[in-house]
C-alpha cells in the first residue's frame, strides 16, 4: 500500500497512517476491528493511548482511524471516548449522520455498556449499585473527580463475577460493572469511594506505587440499539493480555 495523503480541510494536508507505514508499537486498528457496519465501527482499544491528542499533543489513536475509512471519503470519527488506560469497546461514527444518531443514543444512556474490573479486595455483597455524585477535584487537577453530594448524578450498578488472590495473597474481586450515567472516571471513582478501588488506577487507587500493574479496567461489550424495533447490536472484547492473570486468579474461564 502506498503512503497517502489527504485533504483535511482546504489548504491543509494531512498524513494519513497505513498499515505498512506504522511504527513499531503503534495500534493495527483494522487487526483490532470488532463490528463493522454502514454506521459505525467498533474497535477494541488498546491500553495505554488516548483516544484523541490532550492539550500538550502527543501520539493518539485518531492517529490512525484513516486506516479504518474502508472506502469512505473521510475517516471515522469518535462517537465517545474511554479513558486512555481503559481498554475494549470503542465506537466510532462513519459519518456525520451516524455520529449524531450515535452522540443521541449515548446522551439518552441507550446504549448499554458493560465493564470487567479486578478491584483489590472487593465489596461484601455479591451485587449492588452506587448513587454518588461526581464533580471535578480541582481546577489544577483537570479531570481528576471526586464523590461530592454537590455534584452530577452518577450512578452504578456492580455484580461480583469471581474472587480470588493476587500473588502476594492480597484479595481481589472480578466485577462486572454497568454504568448508568456517563460521568468522567465514574467507575474509577466510585470503585475507590466503596473502598476496593481498581487494580493499577494509577489517580484513584494504588497504582501510584511504582511497581503497579496497569489499570485493570476492560470496556467488554456494548449494546448499541441502531434501528428502531430491532435487537441491539451487541459486541464484546476479548480480555486484555494484561488482565489475563488476574482474570485467571478470580476464576475467569479463559480460553
Amino acid at each position: 500500500m502506498c503512503l497517502m495523503v489527504a485533504a483535511k480541510s482546504a489548504g491543509e494536508r494531512v498524513l494519513l497512517v497505513t498499515r505498512e507505514n506504522r511504527r513499531i508499537g503503534e495500534p493495527d486498528l483494522a487487526a483490532r476491528l470488532l463490528h463493522r457496519d454502514g454506521l459505525m465501527l467498533v474497535v477494541d482499544k488498546p491500553a495505554g493511548w488516548p483516544v484523541h491528542r490532550g492539550p500538550k499533543g502527543g501520539p493518539s489513536l485518531e492517529d490512525h482511524f484513516s486506516e479504518l475509512s474502508f472506502g469512505l471519503p473521510r475517516a471515522p470519527a469518535l462517537a465517545h471516548r474511554l479513558d486512555k488506560d481503559t481498554s475494549g469497546c470503542l465506537v466510532l461514527g462513519r459519518h456525520r449522520k451516524a455520529l449524531e444518531l450515535l452522540g443521541g443514543l449515548f446522551k439518552r444512556g441507550a446504549i448499554e455498556k458493560t465493564y470487567w474490573a479486578i478491584v483489590e479486595g472487593g465489596p461484601a455483597e455479591e451485587s449492588g449499585e452506587i448513587d454518588l455524585a461526581l464533580a471535578r477535584l480541582d481546577a489544577q487537577r483537570g479531570w481528576w473527580m471526586q464523590a461530592n453530594p454537590l455534584g452530577l448524578p452518577a450512578r452504578t450498578s456492580w455484580r461480583v463475577l469471581g474472587r480470588g488472590t493476587a500473588a502476594d495473597g492480597a484479595p481481589l474481586a472480578w466485577l462486572e460493572l454497568r454504568p448508568h450515567t456517563g460521568r468522567t472516571h465514574q467507575l474509577r471513582v466510585h470503585a475507590e469511594a466503596m473502598g476496593w478501588p481498581i487494580l493499577g488506577d494509577p489517580i484513584y487507587g494504588p497504582g501510584r506505587r511504582p511497581d503497579s500493574p496497569p489499570l485493570h479496567l476492560h470496556a467488554r461489550a456494548i449494546a448499541v440499539p441502531l434501528k428502531v424495533g430491532k435487537p441491539p447490536i451487541e459486541v464484546e472484547a476479548p480480555a486484555p493480555a494484561h488482565m489475563r492473570d488476574a482474570l485467571a486468579a478470580c476464576g475467569a474461564p479463559l480460553a
